[in-house]
């Protein structure tokens, strides 16, 4: 199966968290693709601007096992769920964002990621990977949606190479 998993964070070194998942991810599956860093306005309480990037899994694992990697890595990195504020800063945050045909309703996960249509800051970087996937429940493209006005007017920029693991 091929997924789609976003890389974000905005507080401490975030290339370089973004390069030990990418690190951590390979070592389970394979990347097969790295979108561009993008800069992305912050939701939520005033904070730095946020890094956000997108990588392309090749896995036989499950999407709740890939979830489970995710969460050990973000650990990793220094994030602490339990302690953060809500849309708050943290150095590492990877969600599980689509894959194609899969939708997945569990208490730990919905896939494909439930606001990945309404955020830029997701979808540039992920039509940068897989620009004629189909949003399994949208049934229009990640290139469409990124280019949806209301879309494509929230402030979220190309800065530069996703640094390798």
């Amino acid at each position: 199966m091929q997924l789609l998993i976003g890389l974000g964070g905005n507080e401490g070194d975030v290339l370089g968290a973004f390069s030990r998942a990418l690190a951590g991810l390979q070592s389970h599956d394979s990347v097969l693709a790295r979108s561009s860093v993008w800069r992305s306005a912050p939701e939520g309480p005033p904070q730095a601007d946020y890094l956000n990037a997108a990588v392309l899994v090749q896995t036989i694992e499950h999407p709740l096992a890939i979830l489970a990697i995710c969460r050990r890595l973000e650990a990793e990195a220094g994030r602490d769920r339990s302690r953060e504020q809500r849309r708050g800063p943290r150095p590492l945050d990877l969600d599980l964002l689509v894959a194609p045909g899969l939708v997945i309703e569990t208490p730990t996960l919905v896939l494909p990621h439930p606001r990945l249509a309404e955020r830029r800051f997701a979808l540039a970087p992920s039509a940068e990977l897989a620009a004629d996937w189909l949003h399994p429940r949208l049934h229009r493209t990640l290139a469409h949606l990124a280019a949806v006005p209301e879309i494509a007017a929230q402030r979220c920029d190309r800065i530069g190479s996703l640094p390798k693991a």
